[in-house]
C-alpha cells in the first residue's frame, strides 16, 4: 500500500495545497471500497444464503460479466491489462534502481543504464521464485526498509519544525499541476491487482475487509503525516522525489534504502505477471504448465524484457504515465465499479449503485486528465 510513489506526495501538496490533504484521505477510503467491492464479485449465495467463493482471480470475475456475449474476451482484456502494468512497474523499478545508484556514487565513471545492468544481475535469482511465500517474505523486507525511509526523513523534518509555516500551502492551484498531484496520490495506494491472490491464500478470508480497513487508515495517518511535516519543512523548495531535500549526508543512505526497496519491490508484480501468463498457457494448451523448462523460460524472458525496455525505451516515465492512466485508472476504479454493478445490480441498494456509478465516473474522469497531460509531454518532447 505504499510504493515508491509515496515520496513524490509532498510535491503533490505543493501543488494542491489544502485539498492535497482532502485527497490523501479521499483516495485512502475510494480504493479501500474497490478492494472490497472487487473482492465480493468473488462470491455468490448459494440456496442457504451463504457466501461462497466461486471465482478466483480477476480474470474470472471479467468472464462472468462477459459470459452472454463472449466468455473469455473479458479475461483477455483483464489479463493484458494487467500484464502491461506489471511489466511497467517492474521497468520503473529497474529504472529507478540504476538512477538511485548513479545519484549515490556520482564519482564512479558508470552510466546509469550501465548501473540498471549491475541492478538486474542482482534481480536474476527471481527466475527461481515458485511460490508466494517467498515474495510475501521479500515484500515484508520492502515494508521495513520503506518505514525506514519514512522514518529517517521525518525525523529530519521534526529537527525543523522552528522554520514550519501553514503560510506555505497555496491557495489558488493551476489545473494541470492539480491533475499531476491527483494522479501521483491516487496511484500510490493502488494494490487491487494483488487482492484476489492474496484474499485467497488468507489463512482466515473473513478478516479481509477488517484488514483492508486497518491497512488504508494506518496508510493514510502514514502518508498524511509524511506529506505534511516534509512540505512544510521546505515549501516551494520541495523537489519532485523529497529525498533530493535533504542533507548530502542523509541523501546517500536514503537513496541506498530506495535502492534495497526497489530490489525488493520488483519480484511482487514479476511474479504476478509470470503467474498470469502461466495460467494462459494452461488453458490453451491443456498442458502441464508447471514444467521447470517452460517456467524458466517465462520468467527469464520476462526479466530480459524489463531490462531492454528500461535500456532503450526514451522518454520512459511519459510513457509509464500513459500506460498508468489507462492500466492503473482501470483496474483501480473503472473495472471493480463495473463488475460490481455487472454482477450484483439486483442486490445492490440504491446508494451502493450510486456509489458504485460515482466510483465509475471518478476514475474515467482521472484516466481521461492522465492520458491527455502524457501525450501533451510526449507531443512537447518529440517537438
Amino acid at each position: 500500500l505504499q510504493g515508491i510513489f509515496v515520496l513524490g506526495l509532498p510535491y503533490a501538496l505543493l501543488h494542491s495545497g489544502y485539498s492535497g490533504l482532502l485527497l490523501i484521505v479521499l483516495a485512502a477510503a475510494l480504493c479501500c471500497y474497490t478492494g472490497k467491492i472487487l473482492i465480493a464479485c468473488l462470491y455468490e449465495e448459494n440456496e442457504d444464503g451463504q457466501l461462497i467463493r466461486v471465482r478466483d482471480t480477476y480474470e474470472d470475475i471479467a468472464n462472468a460479466c462477459c459470459k452472454k456475449r463472449s466468455p473469455s474476451l473479458g479475461g483477455v482484456v483483464v489479463n493484458v491489462t494487467q500484464v502491461v502494468e506489471l511489466i511497467m512497474t517492474c521497468i520503473l523499478y529497474l529504472v529507478a534502481s540504476g538512477n538511485l545508484l548513479s545519484h549515490s556514487f556520482p564519482y564512479v565513471p558508470v552510466t546509469e543504464k550501465t548501473w540498471s545492468v549491475i541492478a538486474f544481475v542482482t534481480l536474476l535469482p527471481c527466475i527461481f521464485i515458485r511460490t508466494l511465500k517467498i515474495v510475501s517474505k521479500l515484500s515484508q523486507l520492502c515494508s521495513l526498509v520503506h518505514f525506514v525511509i519514512i522514518f529517517v526523513v521525518i525525523t529530519y523534518c521534526l529537527t525543523q519544525m522552528h522554520q514550519w509555516s501553514w503560510a506555505k500551502f497555496r491557495l489558488s492551484l493551476e489545473f494541470e499541476d492539480f491533475l499531476v498531484s491527483v494522479g501521483v496520490i491516487i496511484f500510490s495506494y493502488t494494490s487491487q491487482i494483488f487482492l484476489p491472490a492474496l484474499e485467497g491464500n488468507m489463512k482466515n478470508p473473513g478478516e479481509f475487509r477488517c484488514m483492508l480497513n486497518w491497512t488504508h487508515f494506518f496508510a493514510c495517518i502514514l502518508k498524511t503525516t509524511f506529506a505534511l511535516t516534509a512540505f512544510l519543512t521546505w515549501g516551494e523548495k520541495t523537489k519532485e522525489v523529497i529525498t533530493d531535500n535533504l542533507p548530502s549526508f542523509l541523501e546517500t543512505l536514503v537513496n541506498l534504502c530506495l535502492l534495497t526497496k526497489a530490489l525488493l519491490s520488483y519480484p511482487l508484480p514479476f511474479f504476478a505477471a509470470t503467474e498470469i501468463v502461466y495460467s494462459c498457457v494452461s488453458k490453451d494448451t491443456h498442458s502441464n504448465y508447471r514444467s521447470p523448462l517452460l517456467a524458466l523460460t517465462v520468467r527469464g524472458s520476462f526479466l530480459l524484457l524489463t531490462l531492454l525496455m528500461a535500456m532503450f525505451t526514451p522518454h520512459f516515465a511519459l510513457l509509464m504515465g500513459l500506460s498508468g492512466s489507462v492500466t492503473g485508472a482501470a483496474m483501480t476504479f473503472l473495472l471493480p465499479s463495473f463488475f460490481h454493478l455487472k454482477l450484483k445490480w439486483k442486490k445492490l441498494s440504491f446508494l451502493d449503485k450510486c456509489a458504485d456509478i460515482s466510483v465509475f465516473i471518478l476514475g474515467f474522469l482521472c484516466s481521461l486528465a492522465g492520458i491527455v497531460c502524457s501525450i501533451k509531454g510526449l507531443l512537447e518532447v518529440f517537438g
